[in-house]
């Protein structure tokens, strides 16, 4: 089979090489490529241009040529994007799923072709890959819980309150895992009161959620999917409130989040936000060392990932239903490190 895999390879190759060829003559494409890689992202703006731009450092730095598309979290517009690396007959496709259901169409017609499939910052729901790159994001939802809790216990002399979770999109296991590691550690606390609103990574959606919901209920916290889009207008929606207060003050709400982003990281230094379960997001372009081994027919080998001063490090390569998966761990950020220069958000 392992004969199969290298003659189907190097025609692949050939006929990539023919395509680009071709391509080239009239836009200008790279013709000479060694290795062509296909990168969808979902959108481009906070933290998935700084995964973009992680992913195809390490893959320059290896000499490969990286094409990127922009769905504009559009699962359908993400889905075409695909199917053209596909026709192009790239090596490997990178992607970042609009939505973790749907990207399976494009996987099934990838592994069709010949094309080895990835994805980073969100895995795959009903469908393997040959390997995900993540953050842990259970555990994002576990710190920022606990430090909610933390807060809770002691304006409260214990656990208890009514805190709203901002979700992102439910459809995307990024999500799923957030909300998981969040709930698990509230389920402990049945004095806390959860309330739950999708947002679908829309800031109109957290701003507007904010407002009907602190609007109407006394809310003691607010713990959201992602600092990079709902840092702002969960921020205006508490100032049109006039509950928008800093930490210290006796009516301060409470602000946990996940991601890390340089308006998480603000609002932490600032005094309006409490925690940022901050994610190793340019770190996931490492994915580049096991695409390159699966591109030399070498098998990916399960268990520690080590890699001296990471925050992420020890990480674990483990068997997951969609398939491989690398899950990096998330720095827990409060006002004691938020100045630390080795947080994704700090970097200029």
């Amino acid at each position: 089979s392992s004969v199969i895999k290298i003659i189907s390879y190097n025609m692949r190759c050939k006929m990539r090489n023919f395509i680009l060829a071709i391509a080239g003559i009239v836009i200008g494409t790279v013709a000479h490529a060694e290795i062509l890689i296909g990168f969808g992202a979902p959108a481009l703006d906070g933290g998935q241009r700084a995964i973009m731009n992680g992913f195809v450092s390490k893959a320059e730095e290896k000499g490969w040529e990286v094409v990127v598309s922009n769905a504009n979290s559009d699962a359908q517009q993400q889905a075409n994007q695909l199917d053209n690396f596909i026709a192009q007959g790239v090596d490997a496709i990178v992607t970042v799923p609009v939505d973790s259901k749907a990207v399976c169409s494009s996987v099934e017609r990838a592994q069709d072709a010949g094309i080895l499939f990835y994805t980073i910052d969100r895995s795959t729901i009903g469908c393997k890959v040959n390997m995900t790159v993540q953050a842990d994001n259970y555990l994002a939802g576990q710190q920022a819980a606990e430090e909610l809790v933390r807060l809770l216990t002691v304006k409260h002399s214990k656990a208890k309150g009514t805190v709203l979770e901002l979700q992102g999109n439910m459809g995307q296991n990024v999500a799923q895992l957030r909300g998981g590691g969040f709930n698990d550690v509230m389920k402990k606390h049945p004095d806390i009161k959860v309330i739950s609103k999708p947002t679908q990574w829309q800031a109109e959606n957290f701003g507007q959620a904010t407002l009907d919901v602190v609007g109407s209920n006394a809310i003691d916290g607010i713990y959201y999917h992602s600092d990079c889009v709902g840092t702002r207008p969960i921020s205006a929606a508490l100032d049109q409130l006039n509950k928008n207060y800093k930490r210290g003050h006796k009516d301060h709400i409470f602000r946990v989040a996940v991601d890390g982003c340089s308006d998480g990281l603000q609002a932490i230094k600032d005094g309006w936000s409490d925690q940022a379960s901050s994610q190793p997001l340019p770190d996931f372009g490492i994915i580049v060392n096991w695409i390159e081994k699966e591109l030399n027919n070498e098998q990916i080998q399960l268990g520690s990932v080590i890699q001296q001063g990471a925050p992420w490090s020890p990480a674990k390569i483990f068997e997951s239903d969609s398939g491989l998966m690398l899950n990096l761990a998330t720095s827990n950020v409060t006002s004691a490190n938020v100045y630390n220069p080795a947080l994704w958000g700090n970097i200029k």
